[in-house]
């Protein structure tokens, strides 16, 4: 168990460290050959340019300014100046809103870490009853609702503050929803026109012998929504012509390395070896070697491209349908389309960006079973990683590590290592067993068949946070407590056990003192720094970049990864929350924490993400929930730790909390989460008034023309030329074909490609 001097010198070596990062990202930033690393956002939206680009060679790589070096924290004042409005404009709602998750924790805990040093830690510090009873503490626990006498009538302070912490809590969560939802709702009525607010993804479309998917969407959409169906695209499953067209880009590259080398040096000719990496088999031109290889690629890749178009079993049972308004589109995405409602099921479709389109392509029926496997999975995987759980613990049971491994004892008897091992270790332990945990739990939500990128981050951050609650909260406790306590537990009563876990529990503070230190100072520091971005930048740049378009991949900016950042907030608010009104000495961690990072994280937003979809703050629901969840669970913490100190009288009075937060959070459900997963019909319908009346000559069917194309139909190099072409270079507008339909167990409707148009086949359907 961590001492006051252990944690004492785990916030020094945290300090160090953070203070060491910070000034190494300020001398970097500062320097010409690593701006790419620190502002690739303005280096892709093409509105900066290298800082030295003339004079010495050396400048080209330092910067030999010695008065912007006195200016190195400037970085700080000018990531809060962007005000809020242009900050949205460049980075987006998505990015606003998750700053403003930082915000929302320091709103709530500024207040309540204030009024818990004035009047918990007084309370819990003027008793000795740790000091009375067979437990191992240290000073720090002094400070815990541990150090209360059992049946003490100080125990009202702790009541009175728990009613402080739920109210102040919730009116500032009603508050910040209020605040967002009608940012959300603001930025889409102001938001510029967006294919996805026309478009609908209908799914578990029904077979017909008779008729193509094609064919039965038009069919379906021009009786069921005569007046507003545009068009639609049916969704191919094109994985392996999208490994075709990865690997002709690839060598595409590859020629323009060699055309750029020959060019410079016209009088050789550039070589290559034709086997792995270039390094083995004959040696041939380079030149002629990768004409010949994309010629032969790209006659596979049209191959496969006409065996795409020409097989039904390439054909999807999905399709996007656009609509000739957002009034059209809303309707049918919130509406119930048939009488079977597990056939044409309809939902918003992503924006184009966000599509995930290797899962368009699952099966619909499949996805029950592959969610069921990935529950299976997910809590086989929470289980079995208790044992690193209980494995970080024992590095801070000093007992446990000197039994099994008796001939360290000398060395961890020293004054410094047994510090470094129970103020530090046992932070860094769990942060580095926690390092792989969102590819593994990102994998899983991709088996599962989420078909956008925004879903599969929403999807992954829920999973992260569960197995968060689960294994680093409970788990440490009951196996740290466990550990630390056993001697106790052997020698005591099995009634008085639930007494002792209840005593103990607050006592596990320090290590998570030492956890939010080693995370949430050093690793927010280290999120500035970028030195692993950094590292494989140059190394890409040295060895690998051939072009300058391998060099703006090279510098690739990554995003805000919500999947893994966003649960990791939330720990500290689940932290901060049960610990509150339990072991106050916590909070001033937790609001370093949450200052930091929003500095840090408005800095990032600004130079260096690039956010590669908008949801609109569509994860707010979700932040909410999980900081309401943490809320309850620290009310129920609190409650089993009064019965447990013989003040059951106070079971009826905190039982009301539990009520009263999940009526608030039922209330904000009702009120709020609406504006996230639908659209206004009204909104809807005085966004499309608007437009018509500043745009009548609006051709919307030529903008939406392939919006949902599948990218590796569209133009070479991702262009916007988004055509459909074979080798004879045909072009046509939607890749269908004209229906020779004999059934009409659907629809009584023709398709217009025999020449009707929509109201024609609308009579027809009327007078039948």
């Amino acid at each position: 168990m961590a001492s006051l001097g252990d944690i004492g010198l785990a916030a020094g070596l945290n300090v160090l460290t953070a203070v060491a990062f910070l000034l190494a990202f300020a001398f970097l930033r500062l320097q010409p050959i690593n701006d790419r690393v620190y502002f690739p956002k303005w280096y892709l939206r093409g509105m900066r340019d290298n800082p030295i680009v003339s004079g010495a060679a050396v400048q080209k790589f330092v910067n030999l300014d010695a008065r912007s070096y006195l200016k190195f924290l400037n970085w700080m004042p000018a990531a809060l100046k962007m005000p809020q409005d242009e900050l949205i404009n460049h980075a987006g709602l998505d990015s606003v809103v998750y700053l403003r998750i930082y915000v929302t924790g320091l709103k709530i805990f500024v207040p309540i870490t204030v009024l818990a040093f004035l009047v918990l830690v007084p309370v819990n510090w003027t008793n000795d009853t740790l000091g009375r009873i067979n437990v191992v503490y240290s000073p720090i626990d002094k400070l815990s609702i541990s150090n209360v006498p059992n049946g003490s009538k100080r125990f009202i302070a702790h009541l009175g503050m728990a009613y402080a912490i739920t109210f102040w809590t919730c009116y500032v969560l009603l508050k910040e929803y209020e605040i967002i939802s009608n940012m959300r709702l603001r930025f889409l009525a102001s938001e510029k026109r967006r294919p996805d607010q026309f478009t609908v993804l209908v799914r578990n479309i029904p077979p017909d012998p008779d008729e193509s998917i094609s064919e039965l969407v038009e069919h379906f959409f021009l009786v069921n929504h005569p007046d507003h169906y545009l068009q639609h695209q049916v969704v191919y499953n094109a994985n392996k012509l999208a490994d075709l067209v990865e690997k002709k880009k690839k060598m595409r590259n590859w020629l323009d390395y060699y055309l750029l080398k020959y060019e410079r040096n016209s009088s050789l000719r550039p070589t290559t070896k034709t086997g792995f990496l270039g390094c083995f088999g004959s040696k041939v031109d380079a030149i002629d070697y990768y004409k010949s290889e994309i010629e032969k690629i790209g006659k596979q890749e049209a191959e496969e491209r006409k065996n795409v178009m020409k097989d039904p079993k390439s054909v999807v049972p999905a399709a996007f349908v656009s609509f000739r308004s957002r009034w059209g589109a809303a309707v049918c995405a919130q509406t119930q389309q048939t009488s079977n409602p597990t056939l044409w099921l309809t939902e918003w479709a992503p924006e184009p960006r966000d599509v995930y389109w290797n899962n368009l392509s699952i099966p619909f029926v499949s996805l029950t079973i592959r969610r069921l496997i990935v529950a299976v999975a997910f809590f086989f995987l929470n289980f079995f990683y208790v044992i690193p759980i209980t494995f970080v613990q024992s590095l801070a049971n000093l007992e446990g590590i000197e039994k099994a491994l008796p001939f360290l004892k000398p060395l961890i008897d020293l004054p410094f290592i047994k510090s470094f091992i129970q103020g530090f270790l046992p932070g860094i332990a769990l942060k580095i067993f926690l390092i792989v945990l969102p590819t593994i739990l990102m994998f899983m939500s991709k088996f599962e068949g989420l078909i956008s990128q925004s879903s599969l981050e929403r999807r992954s951050a829920s999973k992260y946070y569960i197995f968060l609650f689960f294994n680093v909260f409970l788990g440490s406790v009951i196996a740290g407590s466990a550990l630390e306590q056993l001697k106790t537990y052997l020698h005591t009563s099995a009634n008085d056990i639930p007494r002792i876990i209840g005593d103990s529990i607050p006592m596990k503070a320090t290590f998570f003192i030492t956890y939010v230190m080693v995370d949430g100072w050093t690793g927010i520091a280290g999120e500035i720094l970028r030195l692993k971005p950094l590292i494989f930048f140059h190394l890409k740049n040295f060895f690998l970049v051939k072009t300058e378009k391998d060099r703006e991949e090279a510098m690739d900016p990554g995003s805000i990864c919500f999947d893994s950042t966003e649960p990791r907030i939330q720990l500290y608010f689940l932290l901060g929350l049960v610990y509150a009104a339990v072991t106050p000495f916590l909070l001033p961690f937790i609001l370093v924490f949450f200052g930091f990072a929003y500095v840090v994280f408005r800095h990032q937003i600004i130079n260096v993400y690039n956010q590669q979809y908008e949801s609109a703050a569509q994860f707010w629901p979700s932040v909410h929930g999980r900081i309401i969840t943490a809320l309850i669970v620290s009310q129920l913490l609190l409650l089993g730790l009064m019965s447990t100190n013989d003040f059951e009288q106070t079971t009826p009075v905190l039982l009301v909390l539990p009520v009263l937060t999940f009526g608030f959070y039922k209330y904000c459900k009702n009120r709020f989460e609406p504006a996230f997963v639908r659209n206004p019909l009204q909104e809807a319908m005085k966004k499309d008034t608007l437009e018509r009346a500043r745009e009548p000559n609006l051709d919307l069917k030529a903008y939406l023309a392939n919006s949902y194309l599948h990218p590796v139909f569209k133009g070479d190099e991702g262009d916007d030329r988004y055509s459909v072409m074979d080798d004879d270079g045909w072009m046509e507008e939607e890749v269908i074909v004209p229906t020779k339909r004999h059934s009409r167990r659907t629809t009584p409707a023709q398709s217009k490609h025999e020449g009707s148009d929509s109201l024609s086949v609308l009579e027809s359907s009327l007078q039948r």
